[in-house]
């Protein structure tokens, strides 16, 4: 496979692509569907619960929301959230059959009532009324009184946007939401149920945003917030959905799928054995952007996942080709899905 073609993949036509074929397995089996619905509801219902600090581990989480089961040592709180994000979550799926430029203000405030439904009743599925910050962050949110505003902003946005491509729309209206920040609590469950929405609504699959993306995540939003660029972000939306495209589409094919989406996390010496490069060479490609940490444990070890293989060896393929460290990073930002 040439270094352009490599590149080209990167492009939403990929992801355009993998949807096409994807329709055309579109009778699958019942048992099948049921499955893949079970094990996303959980997925997606752990993983946005635990990007907020909830505590309840994947097989916890299914067995509160499958089973109706208390797990010992974990908060009612915990509980609820789990519960309510799944509940949130199937009323998302009963509307599929509609389009994403229907959505309204009052679609966005039944998801966050919903989610927030007998954790805060008071702010439940209303907009905040005082000033708020992102505990850690520099991005000041707007002031309280301009969020009606900005919320009908963001719905005739949503009637306009016909244009974009879903994944980039969806991305987006998560990005547009959690930015205007309306609720006092839940705006990131909230955001990411708008986004799944779309991404049904347009016949894709829900993207995860792994537990492990969460450092990168927060950053890249947070990064976009304060004027820089959307790229980092949007890459990792696009990535969220291309797995999730293809776990649908490995299923359909028959082939095995472990359904584990967080995969094992490499330290900086084991990635470095792993490409045959120096661990100050790895750091100093983190360093210029070039690679992106996907966690860092309490110690203060910087972890990277499987997916920074490929980047390195895309890496050492322009290397190859006599391209600087600077054109490198600026073609791998140019050609990924932005």
């Amino acid at each position: 496979m040439t270094l352009w073609f490599i590149v080209y993949l990167m492009k939403y036509e990929k992801l355009t692509a993998k949807k096409k074929l994807l329709d055309e397995y579109r009778s699958l089996p019942y048992a099948l569907l049921s499955n893949l619905d079970e094990w996303f509801r959980v997925e997606l219902t752990y993983t946005s619960n635990a990007i907020e600090g909830n505590t309840l581990g994947r097989r916890e989480t299914a067995l509160v929301i499958e089973k109706g089961l208390t797990i010992g040592g974990k908060s009612l709180l915990e509980h609820m959230e789990a519960v309510n994000h799944a509940r949130a979550l199937d009323w998302v799926k009963e509307q599929v059959k509609r389009r994403p430029h229907s959505l309204t203000e009052e679609d966005i405030l039944h998801i966050h009532y919903l989610i927030m439904k007998g954790v805060d009743d008071l702010n439940a599925g209303r907009y905040r009324v005082t000033p708020v910050r992102i505990s850690g962050s520099a991005v000041v949110l707007p002031n309280p009184r301009k969020v009606p505003d900005l919320m009908n902003g963001l719905a005739k946005w949503l009637k306009l946007a016909t244009g974009l491509h879903p994944v980039k729309l969806a991305a987006e209206a998560h990005y547009r939401l959690v930015t205007i920040h309306p609720f006092t609590d839940g705006n990131g469950r909230t955001a990411r149920l708008l986004m799944n929405m779309i991404l049904l609504m347009s016949g894709y699959p829900a993207a995860i945003i792994r537990k492990r993306d969460r450092l990168a995540y927060i950053d890249s939003l947070e990064k976009a917030q304060l004027g820089g660029s959307k790229d980092a972000y949007m890459k990792i939306v696009a990535r969220a959905a291309d797995r999730s495209l293809d776990i649908y589409l490995k299923a359909a094919k028959g082939e095995t799928d472990t359904g584990d989406t967080e995969g094992s996390l490499l330290k900086i010496g084991e990635l470095a054995k792993l490409v045959n490069q120096r661990n100050s060479t790895i750091r100093h490609w983190t360093k210029e952007g070039l690679l992106e940490v996907a966690e860092i444990t309490d110690a203060g070890y910087q972890l990277y996942s499987q997916e920074v293989v490929e980047r390195i060896k895309l890496i050492n393929e322009f290397k190859s080709h006599r391209f600087t460290l600077r054109e490198i990073r600026e073609k791998i930002l140019r050609d990924s899905p932005d």
